[in-house]
């Protein structure tokens, strides 16, 4: 108490009643020198809006060459950036909570692919030339099975690798994170070997619609059939449910949430359990898609972690958000013909973009700027 003398001076509330008072709302206000944010340097944001203009014009010049090409890509780039969010949307669900990069994510979805891959073609046998029926009901079947078997998977990981780990140093869980992927990975390559396992003709190619030379094939709607819902359900059932509201208090102060009666330890569980459901679903989609083996998940999980960043981790809809412009970044270097870089500098620009967002904007776009994150 300020003085120590005569009556305690009446405690102030913070803004917003009835809300818990945290050490930033009792802090002094942001006028203080102690708490100003630093500015960005006027060179580098210069830098930064001249770059994007830059890539604007290029992408104004590809369209009036070729239109429907390039909105065929642009459909291109939003499938593959559906994929690379549920990924994505994994990673920051966990950092969220326990401010942890779980790389052990990437090769769940990697080994959620070649079991979907066994379930589909060995256990509901699905042959050549399916009909629709049978189509819709192993990717169902195979969709519970892989999303129940991957949420115990990962909530595994989490009891095992992280739980006792959570009073360490940042240092101590990030290599166990690394460990867990390696381990993950060689579970993955001891029983499936080194070849790829792809379900690439289990949809049909056909076009869904092609209008003025613009064409899209059922295989790539059915990415977007399957993502899309499941975006929204995970939104209702964080923003909405009584356990959503338990897992946004963990993730803002874990001992608050504790002294008020929240269930922390169930709460990262079911927030594991989540992530783990995605990647299974991302891993069906992607095998479907594309093919998928053993290390497929290391590659991939890292543009999916840079979408997270570059969306703002631990921000929702920045994951998605980042993952989309992602995918069409990598669709646009790769498919357009006008002075595009071509594939062999994919890798190099997508993570070329981690670092430029990690030095001049650590928050993504999405995040919201703090005295400690810059």
């Amino acid at each position: 108490m300020p003085g120590g003398q005569g009556r305690p001076a009446p405690r102030q509330r913070p803004p917003g009643s009835g809300t818990i008072a945290t050490a930033e709302t009792q802090a002094p206000p942001p006028t203080s020198p102690q708490r100003r944010l630093p500015k960005r340097p006027p060179v580098a944001s210069l830098l930064g809006l001249t770059l994007v203009g830059v890539v604007v014009i290029w992408l104004v010049i590809n369209f009036t060459k070729g239109p429907s090409n390039f909105v065929e890509i642009f459909l291109i780039g939003l499938t593959n950036g559906a994929v690379y969010g549920l990924v994505a949307i994994g990673y920051t669900l966990v950092y969220g909570i326990l401010q942890l990069i779980n790389f052990a994510h990437g090769d769940v979805f990697a080994l959620s692919g070649m079991v979907a891959f066994t379930v589909l073609f060995s256990v509901f046998k699905i042959g050549p030339n399916p009909s629709t029926l049978v189509i819709v009901g192993g990717i169902v079947g195979t969709l519970l099975i892989t999303m129940t078997m991957f949420a115990g998977i990962n909530v595994l990981v989490e009891l095992v690798g992280y739980r006792r780990l959570r009073g360490a140093p940042r240092l101590a869980p990030l290599i166990t994170a690394v460990g867990m992927s390696f381990i993950i990975q060689n579970i993955g390559l001891a029983v499936y070997g080194v070849e790829f396992r792809s379900g690439s003709d289990l949809v049909p190619h056909t076009n869904v619609f092609s209008v003025f030379g613009v064409s899209y094939q059922w295989h790539k709607l059915m990415v977007l059939l399957v993502t899309i819902p499941a975006l929204f359900a995970l939104t209702w059932f964080v923003t909405h449910t009584r356990q959503g509201k338990a897992m946004r208090a963990t993730s803002q102060d874990m001992e608050a949430a504790a002294v008020m009666g929240i269930n922390v330890n169930r709460t990262i569980s079911i927030t594991f359990a989540l992530a783990g459901s995605l990647a299974a679903v991302a891993g069906l989609l992607y095998m479907v898609q594309f093919n998928v083996r053993y290390d497929t998940g290391f590659e991939l999980g890292l543009i999916a972690f840079t979408a997270a960043v570059l969306g703002g981790i631990g921000n929702l809809p920045g994951a998605v958000l980042g993952a989309l412009v992602i995918g069409f970044i990598q669709a646009f270097n790769e498919g357009l013909t006008w002075h595009a870089p071509g594939s062999d500098w994919t890798r190099s620009i997508v993570f070329g973009i981690l670092i430029a967002i990690l030095v001049f904007r650590p928050e993504g776009l999405l995040g919201e700027r703090t005295p400690e994150g810059g």
